[in-house]
C-alpha cells in the first residue's frame, strides 16, 4: 500500500466552475430558443452559423431537440436573436415557462401520438404510401401493366410528390430563398425531375400512348428517353423519405419520453397545514416554509425536511435506488417521492426551479442540448456536404452523357446521387444517442452535465475518492463494545449513553444513538460536566461516571481492546464509574457497505483507485484495507485537495474525483472528470461533471460505463453514417443504385441510427 501524507500549505486553492444561469459571464447573458422548421443538420448547422456570425454570440443549435442555446452580451435583446433566425428562414421563440398551472398538462403530452406535428406528418404519409404502392408495383411489375397504365399512374403519382412532398419542397424553396442548400433541396430537386421527366414524355414524348410498356430495373438502365417515365421513382422515393422522417420524428420523442417523465413525476397539489387545519393548494402556491401532509400513498409534493411522523420512503423513480429509505424528524425528503410508510409533516424547504426534482430535469437538459466534440466534426461535414452532392449530381449526368449519349441513363444516375446523399443519419447520430443516454442515466439516478463528459470518461485512468462521506457514511457510529470482567455490557451502555446524551460532539451522539437503541430509554445524567479534549462525566443513577480519556491507567484487557480499536484507526472511549474502569467503546466513521463492491467495479472498468482524506494515516489505511484500495494519500488539509488532483494529473494521470464536500468543489472542478455525491453539498454538485444522485458510490461506476456505451454508440452511429454515404454515392454516380432504391436506403440509415441510439434505453 502506497501512503501520502500531504501537509504543505496550498499555493492554489482554485476555484469551482459557475454554475450555469442566465448570466454566462460578465455582460453576458444565456438565452434557450425553440427553432422550427429544421429537416436536417444541415438546417442547424446554417442557423448556427448566423447566430455565431452575429457580434458577441456564441450559439450551440441541437437538431434533435430543436433548440438553440446562445450566449450573447446583455445588451443585444432576444428579439435581434429572433429576427437572425427568421431572416435564415426558420422560426424561433422563447420555450413556454417551465412550471405549468396545476392540472394542466405540459405542452405535448409523453406520447408521441399526441403530437400535433406528429399526426399531421403520419396522416401525410398513410395517403402518400396507399397512392403511391400501386404507382409503383405498375412501374416495377411489367405484367400488371395495361393499356394506358401510364395515365392512372400520373393520377396517383401527383398528389404524392405535389402534396406528400409538400414539406420537402417548401423547405428547398425557402433555402433557395435564403441562397442556402439543405437535404431537402437534394430530395425536391430529385423527385421534382423525376415527375417532370415523366411529365415532359408522357405529354410531349411517347410514353403517352396506349399499350406503352415499362421495364424495371435495381440499376440505371438505357432507354428512349421520350419513352421513360419515373413516376415510380417520384411517388416511391417521397413515400419512403416520409416513412422516414416520420420513422425519425417518433424516435426522437420517444428518445426524450424519460426528460418529459422526469419533469411530469411531481405531485399536482398538497394539503397544507393553516391554523391546525389541512388545505389543499396547487404545488405551484406553496411556499418555502410552509408545512404540509403527505398520507401513505402520496407523493411528497416538494423538497423540505420531516417534522413530525416517521415513516418509508420509495424515491426509485427520482434515484433508481430499490429500497425504501426510512426517515423520520430532522430527516430531509425529495419532491416527487412516494411516502410509502406512515403520515409525515413536512416543512418545505426547496420550491419550484429549486428542487431536487427541477435541478434534475435542469441539468438533463442542459445535457442533451450540448454538443460532443465528434458532433461538432459531424455538423462541419454537413454544412458543407449538400453543395458538394450538388456538384457530383452534376458531373455524374455530365460525366455519363458524354460517355454514353444516353440522357435517360444520365438523369437517372444523377437523380439517384441526389437522394442517396440526403446527410439526415450524420444529423441524427450524435444527438439522439445523447438524448436516450442521458434520460435513462436520469432514470438510474445519473446526471451527465454535457456531452463532453462522455469524451472524458474514455481518458480516465485514476480515481480519486474522498474518504468522508465518499467512501463512508460520514456519520460516526458505535463498532465494538469492550466490557471489562464482571461488567455488564447493556449497564455498560446504558450509562456511558446517558452522560453522553448531554453532550453535542459527534462521538458522544454516537454512543449516545447506539445505547438508546440496544437498550431504551436512558436514565437522566445530573451535574453533567464537559472537559475540554478529555471527554465528559455527571451523576447517573447514583454513580459518578466518566466517559472520554479520562482515565490513563486501565486494566491489561481493556488496555488491549484500547490499543486494538486505535491501530483499527477508531477512536477508544474509556468508560469509568466510581473511579473503576469498566469498558472501551471504539466508534469511527463507518464504512458503507457497498464501498468494497464499488472499489471492485472502478478496477474492473480499468481506473487505479485512490483514497484522500485529511484523516490521519491509521485511519486512512484501516478504511483502505477495508474496501481494497492501495494507494492512500492522507493527511490532507480541505484546501489542498484540488492540489493533490493536479499533481496526479502532472504525473500523466488523467483524474476523476468523487467527492462530496464544499471541500471538493475545487478538486472536482480541476480533475478531468468530476463525481459528485448526490446527497453532498450544492456547490459540489455545480462543480461535478456527473451527479450521482442517489450517493451510492457503486453509481460511480454504472455512470461510467453508462458513459462509455453513450459515447460507443454515438461513434458506432457516426461511422454507419459516413460509411453509408461514402460508400453509396460512387454506387449511385456509377449507375448501381435505381433511384427508388436509393430513397429507400437512405430513409433506412436514418431510422437505423436512432433504432441503434435507442437500445440505450435497456441500459443496466
Amino acid at each position: 500500500m502506497t501512503t501520502t501524507t500531504a501537509g504543505t500549505p496550498s499555493t492554489a486553492a482554485g476555484t469551482p466552475s459557475a454554475p450555469a444561469g442566465p448570466d454566462a459571464g460578465p455582460g453576458l447573458a444565456e438565452v434557450e430558443l425553440i427553432i422550427g422548421g429544421m429537416t436536417c443538420a444541415s438546417c442547424a448547422a446554417r442557423v448556427e452559423k448566423k447566430l455565431n456570425r452575429m457580434d458577441g454570440v456564441t450559439a450551440t443549435v441541437n437538431y434533435a431537440t430543436e433548440k438553440a442555446r446562445i450566449t450573447h452580451p446583455a445588451t443585444t435583446p432576444v428579439a435581434e436573436l429572433i429576427a437572425t433566425v427568421v431572416r435564415t428562414g426558420y422560426t424561433a421563440e422563447e420555450p413556454p415557462p417551465p412550471q405549468p398551472p396545476a392540472g394542466e398538462e405540459t405542452p405535448r403530452a409523453a406520447s408521441g401520438e399526441d403530437d400535433p406535428e406528429l399526426s399531421a406528418l403520419w396522416r401525410r404519409l398513410v395517403v402518400s404510401a396507399l397512392l403511391a404502392a400501386p404507382v409503383v408495383l405498375l412501374g416495377m411489375v411489367p405484367a400488371l401493366q395495361f393499356d394506358n397504365w401510364q395515365w392512372l399512374s400520373l393520377t396517383l403519382a401527383a398528389p404524392v410528390v405535389v402534396w406528400g412532398g409538400l414539406p420537402f419542397h417548401r423547405a428547398a424553396w425557402t433555402n433557395v430563398r435564403h441562397g442556402a442548400a439543405t437535404m431537402d433541396t437534394l430530395v425536391s430537386l430529385g423527385t421534382l425531375a423525376a415527375f417532370g421527366w415523366s411529365l415532359w414524355a408522357l405529354f410531349l414524348g411517347d410514353a403517352g400512348m396506349p399499350g406503352m410498356r415499362h421495364g424495371f430495373d435495381l440499376t440505371v438502365s438505357r432507354a428512349d428517353g421520350a419513352s421513360a417515365i419515373y413516376l415510380e421513382t417520384a411517388a416511391g422515393v417521397t413515400a419512403f423519405l416520409l416513412l422516414g422522417r416520420w420513422l425519425e420524428a417518433r424516435s426522437k420523442r420517444r428518445a426524450g419520453a424519460a426528460l418529459r417523465a422526469l419533469m411530469e413525476l411531481g405531485a399536482k397539489d398538497v394539503a397544507v397545514l393553516r391554523d391546525g387545519r389541512e388545505v389543499r393548494i396547487p404545488v405551484a402556491r406553496l411556499a418555502v416554509g410552509d408545512r404540509f401532509v403527505v398520507r401513505p400513498g402520496e407523493k411528497i409534493a416538494t423538497d423540505g425536511t420531516v417534522v413530525e411522523g416517521s415513516s418509508a420512503v420509495d424515491a426509485s423513480l427520482l434515484t433508481g435506488e430499490s429500497a425504501p429509505v426510512d426517515v423520520g424528524v430532522g430527516d430531509a425528503v425529495t419532491g416527487a417521492t412516494v411516502n410509502a410508510g406512515g403520515r409525515l409533516v413536512v416543512e418545505a424547504t426547496r420550491v419550484g426551479a429549486d428542487t431536487q426534482l427541477a435541478r434534475m430535469a435542469r441539468l438533463v437538459e442542459d445535457a442533451q442540448s450540448g454538443k460532443a466534440e465528434v458532433q461538432r466534426l459531424a455538423d462541419r461535414i454537413s454544412g458543407v456536404f449538400v453543395p458538394v452532392v450538388l456538384l457530383i449530381a452534376a458531373a455524374t449526368f455530365g460525366g455519363w452523357l458524354g460517355a454514353t449519349g444516353d440522357t435517360v441513363a444520365a438523369f437517372t444516375a444523377a437523380v439517384a446521387v441526389l437522394i442517396i446523399a440526403c446527410p439526415c443519419a450524420l444529423g441524427l447520430a450524435t444527438p439522439t444517442a445523447l438524448l436516450v443516454g442521458t434520460g435513462r442515466g436520469a432514470q438510474l439516478g445519473i446526471l451527465i452535465k454535457g456531452p463532453e463528459v462522455l469524451e472524458s470518461t474514455r481518458r480516465v485512468d485514476t480515481v480519486v475518492l474522498d474518504k468522508t462521506g465518499t467512501v463512508t457514511t460520514g456519520r460516526t457510529t458505535l463498532h465494538e463494545v469492550y466490557a471489562a470482567e464482571g461488567t455488564d455490557e447493556k449497564e455498560l451502555l446504558r450509562l456511558a449513553g446517558a452522560v453522553e446524551h448531554a453532550s453535542e460532539h459527534p462521538v458522544a451522539r454516537a454512543i449516545a444513538a447506539a445505547a438508546e437503541e440496544r437498550t431504551g430509554a436512558l436514565p437522566a445524567a445530573e451535574d453533567f460536566e464537559n472537559v475540554p479534549g478529555r471527554g465528559a462525566r455527571a451523576r447517573v443513577e447514583g454513580h459518578e461516571v466518566a466517559v472520554g480519556r479520562l482515565h490513563d491507567r486501565l486494566p491489561p484487557g481493556l488496555a488491549r481492546a484500547r490499543d486494538e480499536a486505535e491501530r483499527s484507526g477508531r477512536t477508544a472511549v474509556v468508560v469509568t464509574w466510581d473511579g473503576e474502569a469498566r469498558g472501551v467503546l471504539a466508534v469511527a466513521d463507518a464504512v458503507r457497505d457497498t464501498s468494497a463492491e464499488a472499489v471492485a467495479e472502478l478496477r474492473r472498468l480499468g481506473l487505479r483507485p485512490v483514497l484522500l482524506t485529511g484523516d490521519n494515516r491509521t485511519v486512512a489505511e484501516s478504511v483502505a484495507r477495508a474496501v481494497g484500495i492501495d494507494e492512500v494519500i492522507a493527511g490532507v488539509l480541505p484546501q489542498d485537495k484540488v492540489d493533490v488532483v493536479r499533481r496526479l494529473q502532472a504525473e500523466g494521470r488523467a483524474v476523476a474525483m468523487v467527492g462530496d464536500g464544499v471541500n471538493d468543489a475545487a478538486a472536482l472542478a480541476a480533475a478531468d472528470l468530476g463525481l459528485a455525491m448526490g446527497t453532498g453539498t450544492d456547490a459540489a454538485i455545480e462543480a461535478g461533471d456527473l451527479t450521482l444522485v442517489r450517493g451510492d458510490l457503486r453509481v460511480a461506476g454504472d455512470a461510467i460505463r453508462l458513459s462509455r456505451r453513450t459515447l460507443a454508440t454515438i461513434k458506432g452511429n457516426l461511422v454507419w453514417a459516413f460509411g453509408y454515404n461514402v460508400a453509396a454515392l460512387p454506387l449511385a454516380a456509377a449507375g448501381l443504385l435505381n433511384p427508388m432504391i436509393a430513397g429507400a436506403a437512405m430513409a433506412f440509415s436514418s431510422v437505423f441510427v436512432v433504432t441503434n441510439s435507442l437500445r440505450l434505453r435497456a441500459f443496466r
